[in-house]
């Protein structure tokens, strides 16, 4: 008696299912509405000898660490209106205009590896200074070295993690000692090499290290949260930030912080540049 009732039961149930809602079954199931795509970034140059900026939100991030003392404490800083970044490490050819019409009087060695799109190196801090000087007088715009903190925010680009890609230096393409996307021969890549981040910024882990305003104090103890450059302390040794070619990924991380001696210059060492907007 139960196996002949079950042809019955089903045919029941499928009735029953049809008639309780019909209009359910003849509406289409909605699709989930599609993310925008991200707003390309404004890329610009004040003159043809200019280097390219790329114009960063105003926003706000927790800089820092808890990995070592110098990243610590880790501290909320609020960047209250956009500012430009230079999209690459300057290079020799952007070096070059600012030596044709005499902003700046050194000519640094290449170490062989070639000039052109090659980041700068072998410039101190007060020749990097000076270069955003002459850009200064030559378009009427402010441009000056990026501070600790906007350097650190244009890292991340939005980011909490060690790098801008995530937590595996190996996810990413990083120009670092003993990293995956590292150059043959163990040295400087032309600018442009890896793929930019979020905000349009390109080589802001590893290649080279780059100068930043701040004078160099071993902790966030009192640490502005403007996204103003500390100035405080003996500022004849200055902050550097991205890691490079030379040194393991750890120093590449958004948060690793290092210093040298204002006057004195590497092979692994060049800088970029900020512009205030108006």
């Amino acid at each position: 008696m139960i196996f002949r009732s079950l042809p019955i039961l089903r045919i029941a149930a499928l009735l029953l299912a049809l008639f309780a809602a019909p209009a359910q079954a003849q509406t289409p199931a909605a699709k989930p509405a599609a993310k925008p795509a991200p707003a390309a970034p404004k890329v610009f140059k004040d003159c043809d000898a200019c280097p390219e900026m790329v114009v960063l939100p105003k926003g706000a991030f927790i800089m820092g660490s808890d990995l070592l003392p110098a990243e610590q404490p880790k501290h909320p800083v609020f960047i209250k209106k956009p500012f430009a970044m230079s999209r690459f490490e300057i290079t020799f050819d952007n070096w070059e205009a600012c030596l044709i019409e005499k902003g700046c009087t050194h000519n640094p060695h290449d170490h062989n590896w070639g000039r052109g799109r090659q980041p700068i190196m072998n410039i101190d801090f007060y020749m990097a200074e000076g270069y955003a000087k002459w850009l200064s007088q030559k378009t009427g715009h402010t441009y000056r070295l990026p501070t600790e903190a906007e350097w650190e925010y244009g890292a991340r680009a939005g980011s909490t993690t060690a790098y801008w890609f995530g937590d595996n230096p190996d996810d990413g393409m990083i120009n670092c000692r003993q990293c995956t996307g590292a150059v043959p021969g163990h040295r400087n890549a032309p600018v442009g090499q890896y793929k930019p981040n979020p905000f349009g910024l390109y080589d802001m882990h590893g290649n080279a290290y780059e100068w930043v305003s701040d004078c160099w104090i071993p902790h966030y103890k009192g640490a502005p949260r403007d996204g103003s450059a500390r100035t405080e302390g003996d500022c004849a040794i200055r902050v550097i930030r991205g890691g490079s070619w030379y040194y393991f990924s750890r120093q590449s991380r958004s948060s690793s912080r290092a210093k040298n001696a204002a006057a004195v210059k590497s092979y692994w060492l060049s800088f970029r540049v900020v512009r205030e907007l108006d």
